[in-house]
């Protein structure tokens, strides 16, 4: 069951709402909360009234007991209509300032796939039972992470290291410093 809440005309940019949107794109509901509590950027604080909104809206609304199982399943920041307002600039000209506005549209839905995905999954398998073959196994292969890159991996470009000598480039601006 998805549970939607939105805001509109929120005053500031759609370009900084959608740092923090992005942050926050897929992550539990709890855990988004707290993550625009402790975040600084400006449009934390309208963005964390917007997903307590959502959540008050699953418990009023559609009767959700624990919000702990709701994630962000869509978030979305679009450009709403933008104040033109003027600035004195030299020589009697004026310039527009535009004040730029969002509208956010939150969705959050329940996670309960997420049992069903579990029992679906295989187990996985105990590092013990593995067999030990040494043939196929690239553990020996591996070098230490420090160093060239190109050493550790063995590639190359394809081209020689040593360049080839040319003759020097004669110039006109050369040859007339040569000859004075």
């Amino acid at each position: 069951m998805e549970v939607r809440a939105t805001l509109r005309y929120l005053r500031m940019s759609p370009k900084k709402v959608r740092l923090i949107v992005d942050m926050v794109r897929g992550m539990g509901a709890e855990a988004a909360v707290t993550q625009l509590q402790f975040s600084r950027k400006g449009a934390s604080h309208p963005l964390e009234k917007l997903l307590r909104s959502a959540l008050a809206n699953a418990k009023n609304n559609f009767g959700f007991e624990k919000t702990d199982d709701l994630y962000i399943k869509h978030i979305a920041v679009d450009q709403g209509p933008t104040l033109k307002r003027w600035r004195a600039r030299a020589m009697g000209r004026a310039a527009t300032i535009r004040k730029r506005t969002s509208h956010i549209s939150l969705v959050l839905e329940e996670a309960h796939g997420t049992a069903q995905m579990r029992k679906t999954m295989p187990a996985p398998q105990d590092v013990s039972t593995l067999p030990k073959d040494k043939k196929n196994s690239k553990t020996h292969d591996v070098a230490p992470a420090h160093g060239n890159f190109r050493e550790r991996t063995g590639t190359t470009t394809g081209k020689s290291s040593v360049k080839p000598k040319t003759a020097p480039r004669h110039t006109r601006a050369h040859k007339a410093r040569s000859s004075t």
